[in-house]
């Protein structure tokens, strides 16, 4: 299954959430037509879209009828497959250092400092600040170095590269949740301090059409609000 120029796409997703909004931003920055199916994530899954994707999650993407499931490997494959501006391909010259070192700062991003932010979010008012310093520290140790040549984008990019395609849905996320009241609004302030390459790079991300064409701030704090009292009062 190659390239094609007007392939038929259609992506099951919801807007509201970061994994699936990878899929969004890939095919706005690659200029690809779609149609998108919207799966109700605060319900069971229909009998017909688990017979779509058996795990009931999103993004699900179907590319000539071929299903692609999970976020990074759809985001990943559409790169692959419309070669662009995201990534060079393996076979260009220094692609394939490129595309290890955009995989690298994906990974840095999402299992050190993104997979902090929701412990954050359930913690009391007196856990937040030692979480917030912490993860702080994962910032700047893990990803701030790898920001140092960003112009402003990944690796020097003017444009945007598949590594922001990859986090620009939880960069909205994190930036969004000291404003409405999720974490402490001193995150902001001791990014801006502590890691002036990732404050400046992630500023440069989310003013991008791309990734904040579907983005509903006030929504989104409001949604995890709501389900952040319902996990609490399940205790």
């Amino acid at each position: 299954m190659g390239s094609v120029e007007t392939p038929d796409i259609l992506l099951y997703t919801n807007h509201s959430c970061p994994w699936a909004h990878r899929a969004h931003i890939a095919l706005a920055e690659l200029n690809l037509p779609f149609k998108e199916e919207i799966i109700d994530l605060s319900v069971p899954r229909t009998a017909e879209y688990l017979a779509v994707n058996p795990r009931g999650l999103v993004p699900t993407l179907s590319y000539n009828g071929t299903i692609i499931t999970e976020s990074a490997i759809v985001a990943q494959f559409l790169s692959d497959a419309h070669p662009s501006h995201l990534q060079k391909t393996s076979s260009e010259e220094g692609g394939a250092l490129q595309r290890a070192k955009i995989n690298f700062f994906v990974d840095a991003f999402i299992s050190k400092v993104n997979s902090q932010t929701y412990g954050i979010l359930r913690a009391s008012e007196e856990e937040k600040g030692p979480l917030v310093e912490k993860l702080l520290d994962a910032v700047a140790k893990e990803v701030e170095p790898l920001l140092q040549d960003a112009k402003p984008f990944f690796g020097g990019s003017e444009k945007l590269t598949l590594a922001e395609v990859q986090t620009g849905s939880f960069i909205l996320r994190l930036l969004a949740y000291p404003k409405g009241g999720l974490a402490p609004k001193s995150l902001l302030t001791d990014l801006e301090t502590k890691a002036p390459a990732f404050w400046k790079w992630a500023n440069a991300v989310v003013k991008e059409k791309s990734v904040n064409y579907i983005w509903n701030e006030q929504g989104v704090v409001e949604r995890t609000k709501i389900r952040l009292a319902k996990t609490s009062a399940a205790k």
